[in-house]
């Protein structure tokens, strides 16, 4: 199966060119897929659709965002600055990938899973973090100069919405509420530059149920809005995935019971081992 590299924050006005070039390229591609942008919500292609979703806010200005949040975020918000955090955006930058390189390394587990970057080196995250400059924004939360939060924060090309790629803290610095400040900056950012919607990755993933992600995202004014994902055959074996379902990830086919408490057992284990770990040093 195949996708844009940056699916979910680059979009095809028009897929045919692209299909097609898909059809003759040497490499054989089984299934394509695709998602509309958030401006364009009502399906436009005949290709076989299902509905997909962003966890986005609608962006108007700053204050508009900052009245209609519940109080616990502007508390949450303003406490990195009483706490003496600053925000600004920061130039991409040896000393900017240094400090997310800290923040990678800081813990193997993040919210009861593996944190994926954890152990990568700096010339890794140099060249994962230096991905699509030219449409991308850092934010930093910095507390005494040292970089304890950011904000890779990356627009479609025609700057109708902008994705949190990347949003990530220091947890010893969770006190400070950086993270929520780093949502603020970012609304401010789509303000300033006529962005209409801040997204924040997907509201929800398959069946999981409603979990405390999705209540930070709620709590500082995102919502789940539903778009279009089409997936385009271009093999029998691809037609064949589809009708089975196949394209969809295992995880996804299973009961929710049963995802439920298989994410519970992989938490219990991360942070045990993570404890053993600590104990350990």
């Amino acid at each position: 199966m195949c996708q844009l590299e940056a699916d979910g924050y680059e979009f095809l006005g028009a897929p045919e060119p692209i299909l097609e070039g898909l059809r003759q390229t040497a490499t054989r591609v089984d299934l394509f897929t695709f998602t509309q942008k958030l401006v364009d919500i009502p399906p436009r292609y005949v290709y076989p659709m299902e509905w997909d979703n962003f966890a986005a806010l609608r962006v108007t200005s700053f204050d508009s965002w900052w009245k209609e949040i519940r109080p616990e975020a502007r508390n949450r918000a303003r406490q990195a600055e009483k706490k003496g955090v600053v925000l600004r955006e920061v130039p991409f930058s040896d000393s900017l990938v240094k400090g997310i390189w800290r923040i990678y390394n800081e813990s193997p587990v993040r919210q009861g899973r593996r944190f994926p970057h954890y152990g990568k080196d700096v010339s890794t995250v140099y060249h994962e973090e230096a991905t699509f400059l030219d449409s991308s924004v850092f934010i930093g939360a910095f507390l005494n100069e040292e970089l304890i939060g950011f904000v890779k924060l990356t627009a479609d090309e025609e700057n109708t919405q902008a994705n949190l790629m990347n949003i990530l803290s220091l947890l010893k610095h969770r006190d400070k509420a950086p993270t929520n400040a780093l949502i603020a900056h970012s609304v401010r950012a789509c303000a300033t530059r006529g962005i209409s919607y801040l997204v924040y990755q997907s509201f929800s993933y398959g069946k999981k149920e409603w979990d405390g992600i999705m209540k930070f995202k709620e709590v500082n004014g995102f919502s789940r809005i539903d778009v279009p994902r089409y997936y385009v055959p271009l093999t029998p074996i691809g037609w064949c995935a589809l009708r089975l379902g196949l394209h969809r990830r295992l995880v996804d086919r299973l009961p929710e019971p049963v995802t439920a408490r298989l994410r519970a057992i992989r938490n219990l284990w991360h942070n045990r081992k993570l404890h053993f770990m600590r104990e350990s040093a």
